[in-house]
């Protein structure tokens, strides 16, 4: 039972990041499908490694370098996974008008202007987050990465327990993943992503944990709306505009305080 939950958490670190992982772990298509349950788990490494360094280079170089190199170990860390899965949902949910047209757009491995904006836009707005967080101390910016990394994705893995994949192929690269969690699968998500909160004060948990959930709301009936379901893409989208509410949830309270 250990040795499942083990190999399953592997999984999912091999599949949404570059990490390497042990040998034998197996990637069959139905363990892909209940790796999900580790999503969270997988964000505690992403924002471990953007967290350590940051805390090293602030030592030595200014807040907003050490920010984008803290932004920069992230991306390569899951190689841009969820970056991507946000610019596709741009371009797909700004140029198609019905729900073929924006699938078809999703798919298209090219980047077009709706993607190249939203996702400039995006990684603009979490580095001036970010930065402006370390304007005065240090802890505030590694509480934030260590905190947003797992609740964000909490919030993707929420819309896989309400919505159908909207895709009736199995050619998309999120397809082995797509399936509702069980009650246990949501238990083992929802741990992961809150599990973090504990590092803020409980008025700052509480306001994030509300932002999350409503991106998540809103995500979901987008989503349902629009495509009849979710997709890689959309999950990835929903994981980028929780993190950067998280980070501006953090920065209003600690700017308010």
């Amino acid at each position: 039972m250990i040795r499942t939950q083990i190999e399953l958490f592997f999984i999912a670190l091999g599949f949404f990041t570059r990490l390497p992982v042990p040998g034998w772990v197996e990637f069959a298509p139905e363990k892909l499908g209940q790796a999900a349950r580790f999503l969270p788990w997988v964000g505690w490494i992403v924002g471990l490694i953007s967290a350590l360094v940051y805390g090293l280079a602030v030592q030595v170089l200014p807040v907003d370098l050490a920010v984008v190199l803290a932004m920069a170990a992230g991306i390569r860390t899951t190689g841009a996974f969820h970056e991507d899965g946000w610019a596709d949902t741009c371009d797909g949910l700004g140029g198609g008008w019905n729900r073929a047209q924006i699938l078809a757009i999703m798919k298209d491995s090219r980047i077009g202007s709706y993607g190249t904006i939203g996702l400039v836009l995006m990684l603009l707005a979490k580095y001036l987050a970010l930065v402006d967080l370390g304007a005065e101390q240090d802890y505030p910016v590694i509480a934030a990465l260590l905190v947003a990394h797992p609740l964000s994705r909490l919030t993707a893995v929420s819309l896989m327990a309400v919505l159908d994949y909207a895709r009736s192929d199995d050619s998309a690269k999120s397809a082995t993943v797509a399936r509702r969690p069980t009650l246990a699968e949501l238990g083992i998500a929802t741990l992961g992503g809150i599990l973090p909160l504990l590092l803020l004060n409980p008025v700052e948990a509480f306001l994030v944990l509300v932002l999350a959930a409503v991106v998540g709301v809103l995500a979901m009936r987008t989503f349902a709306l629009r495509l009849g379901g979710y997709t890689g893409d959309c999950l990835g989208a929903t994981q980028q505009v929780a993190e950067l509410i998280i980070y501006l949830g953090l920065l209003g309270a600690w700017n308010f305080t």
